[in-house]
């Protein structure tokens, strides 16, 4: 089928005046993610980027309205991603990476960000981009100089020297160092608060070892409680969520202690922190589908054999610590850690938190309202409510009943501006 896409210079030349004009997208299926049930032939009338009404075919009052017909198409809120990396590439691994400035990133991620929005993700967690790139690319997309999702950066990942957040490729004599290293509650301290000023929105920290860094154990923790305590604290302290990466039980087991938001990864979580998780209402943000793709294509990327090694042990206890979590009631946000894989790929994940434990309602609840709750945007996205963004996509099939129609999607619209139509062919 041939894509009925526009060019990113009409989208951008568009997209302010569609989103301030008033618009009904006509004749579709609306799907209630809370509830995971389908209102047939529903109208749903949007005004000023946001939706107005969402009503039966026809009832709504529409006149003068721009119509967009949706064909019998299902329609649900944007999807959002709490974890990408939009400046980094699937087929830039290892010592790859050692040949990407810090500009070149950046212009990657302005390619990555169309393919995010164009796959139906209108909202991501950016956890993690050289100098800051992530922090420029989300002003160039609200500007509209550029097509993308909404962004809420975390700028550069915090870690310890040596850990999974710090460079660890070149030899001694480079002195080569990541950017948000700090050792001690306070050099910790002092990141966040470098963070907040260059533009931040999140907070992410490596806990514990991982899988793509050179020469760090899963299993090991990465700083201390006390330092984990002390970033947490200013964080909070400065209105900022944390998301921590963390593998290995002792770690998560810590970042759970210190009050982190949302876990990411959280392979190898236990049952005792997963009943903590729980009670203290923190998110797990668990990359099912990755595991694919480092391990069919990771070598042909670059990756390490110590990182397709460690993969090897890591991914398929991952899986079955999610199906554990999701049997034991935790808050599942749905993350990709896109950028590994390639991107506007994101939603392959869905089917494999489906066949590991989830049903199809509940994947596509962790993609909108799951992720609007740990975003902070609860107000703002995650469903097709009167008074949210107007951020929505449309597929011809039921997700509900084969949620693999996600990988495919036919329709985008973000803040009333439609970027995507293949309704119209």
């Amino acid at each position: 089928m041939l894509r009925a896409l526009m060019t990113a210079a009409s989208f951008l030349a568009l997209s302010a005046a569609a989103a301030a004009e008033t618009t009904l997208l006509s004749g579709g299926h609306v799907i209630d993610v809370e509830r995971g049930t389908v209102l047939k032939d529903h109208d749903i009338l949007i005004e000023d980027g946001r939706i107005k009404a969402v009503g039966r075919a026809g009832t709504l009052g529409a006149s003068g309205a721009t119509a967009v017909a949706m064909q019998g198409a299902y329609l649900l809120p944007g999807l959002s991603d709490s974890h990408v990396h939009l400046t980094s590439r699937s087929d830039i691994h290892g010592y790859r990476r050692l040949t990407v400035s810090t500009a070149r990133a950046a212009i990657s991620g302005v390619a990555n960000a169309e393919k995010t929005l164009r796959a139906g993700f209108t909202t991501v967690r950016n956890l993690g981009a050289p100098g800051f790139a992530d922090v420029d690319l989300k002003s160039a997309i609200d500007s509209g100089e550029v097509p993308g999702p909404r962004i809420i950066p975390a700028g550069q990942s915090i870690g310890i020297t040596g850990g999974h957040c710090d460079s660890n490729l070149m030899p001694y004599e480079s002195r080569e160092t990541g950017g948000g290293v700090a050792d001690g509650p306070w050099a910790v301290r002092q990141k966040v608060r470098e963070n907040k000023k260059f533009g931040a929105e999140v907070i992410k920290f490596c806990g514990t070892g991982g899988v793509l860094s050179k020469g760090t154990t899963i299993g090991a923790q990465q700083f201390t409680l006390e330092e984990m305590k002390a970033l947490v604290e200013e964080a909070h302290e400065l209105g900022l969520k944390v998301a921590v990466h963390a593998h290995g039980a002792k770690g998560i087991a810590s970042a759970i202690e210190a009050g982190v938001d949302s876990i990411e990864h959280s392979s190898l979580i236990t049952d005792e922190s997963l009943k903590a998780a729980i009670k203290k209402g923190i998110f797990l943000s668990m990359d099912i589908y990755v595991s694919d793709f480092i391990l069919g294509e990771g070598e042909a990327a670059g990756i390490l054999p110590e990182s397709l090694e460690k993969e090897k042990i890591v991914g398929k206890a991952q899986r079955e610590r999610f199906q554990a979590a999701v049997k034991a009631g935790a808050k599942m946000a749905f993350g990709t850690d896109a950028g590994v894989y390639t991107h506007g790929m994101n939603g392959r994940q869905f089917a494999y938190m489906v066949e590991w434990g989830m049903t199809p309602a509940d994947a596509i609840r962790a993609a909108t309202i799951g992720n609007a709750e740990l975003f902070g945007l609860k107000t703002d996205i995650g469903s097709l409510t009167a008074g949210k963004r107007a951020d929505i996509i449309a597929v011809t099939g039921n997700p509900l009943t084969d949620v693999r129609e996600l990988e495919d999607v036919d329709f985008v619209m973000k803040d009333g501006a439609v970027f995507v139509n293949e309704l119209a062919e």
